[in-house]
């Protein structure tokens, strides 16, 4: 008898594998200009997103401009 835990990824696997096979559909159909498009902007993001992290190790806080959540 499968574990509970196995039972709910088992469950959680085939809800998300319909969603991959389409991303993954999507990227082949993609020209290589694009790939390469989508490929720099998660560059951009993830080097954003070190930066802020950085930030707010060194003690800087987070974004400076506010973003939506901005309070005051």
């Amino acid at each position: 008898m499968p574990s509970p835990r196995s039972q709910q990824m088992a469950r959680y696997v085939r809800r998300a594998y319909p969603i991959v096979l389409a991303a993954y559909e999507r990227w082949q159909s993609l020209s290589p200009e694009e790939k390469e498009r989508y490929i720099a902007r998660a560059r951009a993001a993830g080097e954003r997103g070190r930066r802020v992290i950085e930030r707010r190790r060194r003690g800087g806080g987070g974004d400076a401009g506010g973003g939506p959540f901005r309070r005051g």
